[in-house]
């Protein structure tokens, strides 16, 4: 060994060698094989390699450590530490050289296979391993005396620097190679999907490189853009799904597809064109440029899968509800008519069934079930809820025709969650007297303060949650009977609100609930039936609406079976945050692939006694669940009222329009 080799030592990973005297930080770290990040390939550029420098005695390295066993700071330190972000006692590993043993220190925010922290505690965090990754390199200019072209010198280059060995180029490339060369003067950033394959030339150093999570939901569409090198979402954006003009529900745009002859072309024109347009929205907002963004993975129920590949629905309107392809897909974004890098690629979550679909796999992945002892229930609440039950040894999925009801559709005062709209509820147990709030507003009703601060949005309508807690309650103090009939004589309308307009609750309005949540109910007890269990463990409500939803109340009003309400936990866009994964994880899509092959898949449709357990769900609760849990923390069976003083309430609306203004 020569006698001028030293020893360095890596934390948090123990890896420890000899390195020549004089060897940068990051040459020791690529020889040692420590976690480290460079894109820029140590020019000081990307500042991906920062590290820390131990002080003092380390027994474990048997090592004296201190900043001044390696060289001072270089100009080109001190120049990125003004224009970047070089926090202090750090170094660039690139440029900073040993010169007698060492203990280095390498942060989160500097390894490359770093954690991405989730804010909800009880969920899995994400290893940022995303399919594609940036490389900068300097490549040999052209010589006459040794003929070679530009793309073959690029891939030698990158494999003497990188040791990305067997590398091809992606021939959509090849156009935009020699130009990037040549403007970057020999010296370009390259953008390598799998290891494998390029996918990107472009001129110079750059550390931008993004991808979308995409979920095209039947109500909603949401982009999330984001950035590949930490996991971070830059922007997101989201709209109505225009397919709705074609049709309120899934089955619904089943059938203008089966019935027009351009119908799922249309529709497919549609999603296409708003999903592109908010790409536009969230790359304007991050103030990128469509040409950063390389991956996108995409989650959808299986109608929405058809219908954005461009695929004839109609087999999944009828039993046995086909799939045209349920497995996991990668192809070219602009085969899909989104504008995005050359070439850029789309991945899909496998489907599960013919109604249970990629944004079902999506929540499994985010929410993990199968790594569990527990069995829990996940419930994606949408006009076409999906429900997956289960722990590590077994899971079963189904979906469940709810309706658009919790969506504020076909109810008579209902609209989607925007301000003005009434979301919370609660009615006096004696007087019967309402009092609400709304999106926009964090007083209630009977506030001071409310008249003043509603005035910037007004009262406008009532959505999902506020229908949820309205109907919930009216039961517990009797306005409306455990079967939902009103006991209230002639009126068949509650007033919420008795201005202009007039926000009311009318038995219809209560019929579409009930009509919903016992397909949802249904749906779980079905599961359970299968799975052998009386009761679940644990309960995530998933989705947009879902998170909005309140637990106790969704059991008041028996939308979900009975549990522990403390463990009943809401999980916002579960399938969203399972596109992101997928996005910054490669090894999370081998994993979800595998698990959906073993998710048995049970249609409500064609099971026998969905239609028992449905009958029942009908009731507010429950038929015959006693909910022993919800009895704890709340007074059941339902308060009785009398009917005269419900019919009172009812009829005020009518006579005092100024009781709440």
């Amino acid at each position: 060994m020569p006698a001028t080799d030293v020893l360095v030592a890596f934390s948090p990973s123990g890896r420890q060698g000899r390195v020549p005297h004089d060897t940068s930080l990051l040459e020791a770290a690529r020889k040692l094989g420590v976690d480290l990040d460079s894109v820029c390939g140590g020019r000081g550029l990307c500042g991906r390699c920062q590290v820390e420098i131990g002080e003092g005695d380390f027994a474990k390295f048997g090592i004296h450590s201190s900043i001044k066993h390696i060289t001072p700071d270089l100009a080109a330190e001190q120049k990125y530490a003004k224009q970047k972000d070089l926090k202090p006692g750090r170094r660039l590993a690139c440029h900073a050289r040993i010169l007698d043993d060492i203990v280095v220190d390498v942060p989160p925010e500097s390894q490359v296979h770093r954690q991405v922290i989730r804010k909800r505690a009880e969920v899995r965090s994400i290893n940022l391993d995303p399919v594609l990754r940036l490389y900068a390199v300097d490549v040999p200019k052209p010589d006459i005396a040794v003929p070679s072209g530009d793309a073959e010198r690029l891939i030698q280059s990158l494999d003497q620097i990188w040791g990305l060995h067997d590398l091809s180029i992606d021939p959509a490339v090849l156009s935009e190679c020699a130009s990037a060369l040549r403007a970057g003067n020999w010296t370009v950033t390259v953008a390598v999907r799998d290891g494998t394959r390029i996918v990107g030339v472009r001129p110079g150093f750059t550390d931008r490189a993004f991808g979308l999570a995409i979920d095209i939901g039947s109500t909603t569409l949401a982009v999330h853009l984001v950035n590949l090198a930490d996991g971070e979402v830059a922007a997101t954006s989201s709209a109505m799904n225009p397919q709705i003009r074609f049709g309120e529900d899934l089955m619904s745009r089943v059938s203008w597809a089966m019935s027009n002859e351009q119908g799922g072309a249309e529709m497919t024109t549609a999603v296409r064109q708003t999903v592109d347009d908010l790409i536009g929205q969230a790359v304007a907002d991050a103030d990128i440029l469509r040409e950063d963004i390389y991956e996108a993975v995409i989650v959808c129920n299986p109608i929405m899968h058809h219908l954005f590949l461009g695929l004839d629905p109609g087999p999944l309107g009828v039993a046995p509800f086909a799939l045209a392809v349920d497995g996991a897909l990668r192809l070219p974004a602009n085969h899909l008519d989104l504008d995005l890098a050359t070439a850029a690629e789309a991945y899909f979550l496998p489907c599960i069934a013919g109604h249970v679909g990629a944004d079902a796999a999506a929540m499994i992945l985010s929410e993990t079930p199968h790594e569990r002892d527990e069995v829990t229930l996940l419930v994606d609440v949408g006009t076409n809820a999906e429900l997956v039950l289960g722990n590590r040894q077994r899971l079963l999925a189904a979906s469940s025709p709810t309706g658009p009801a919790f969506e504020g559709a076909q109810i008579s005062c209902g609209q989607r969650a925007a301000p003005g709209a009434i979301e919370r509820v609660r009615i006096d147990p004696d007087s019967l007297a309402p009092r609400f709030r709304i999106i926009g507003c964090d007083q209630w009703s009977d506030e001071p303060g409310f008249q003043e601060a509603m005035k910037s949005t007004g009262i406008t309508g009532i959505c999902g949650s506020g229908i949820i807690e309205a109907v919930a309650q009216m039961a517990l103090c009797g306005i409306v009977s455990p079967d939902g009939a009103f006991q209230t004589g002639d009126d068949k309308n509650f007033v919420l609100w008795p201005g202009q307009p007039e926000i009311a609750i009318t038995q219809a309005d209560v019929r579409a609930v009930q009509l919903a949540k016992g397909a949802l109910y249904a749906g779980a007890k079905l599961l359970m039936d299968l799975f052998g269990v009386e009761k679940v463990d644990r309960i995530v409500l998933a989705g947009a609406f879902g998170s909005h939803i309140d637990p106790v109340h969704a059991m008041a009003l028996g939308m979900i079976p009975d549990c522990d309400p403390a463990l009943v936990s809401t999980a916002g866009n579960a399938a969203g945050t399972g596109a992101r994964i997928a996005l910054l994880n490669a090894t999370a899509r081998t994993e979800i692939e595998a698990v959906v092959k073993r998710v048995e898949k049970i249609e409500t449709a064609v099971a026998p006694s969905f239609q028992a357990w449905f009958v029942d769900a009908l009731a507010i609760p429950h038929a015959s669940d006693d909910y022993p849990e919800l009895r704890k923390i709340m007074s059941m069976p339902l308060l009785k009222k009398s009917a005269s003083r419900a019919k009172q309430r009812c009829r005020e609306g009518s006579k005092n329009r100024t009781e709440l203004q």
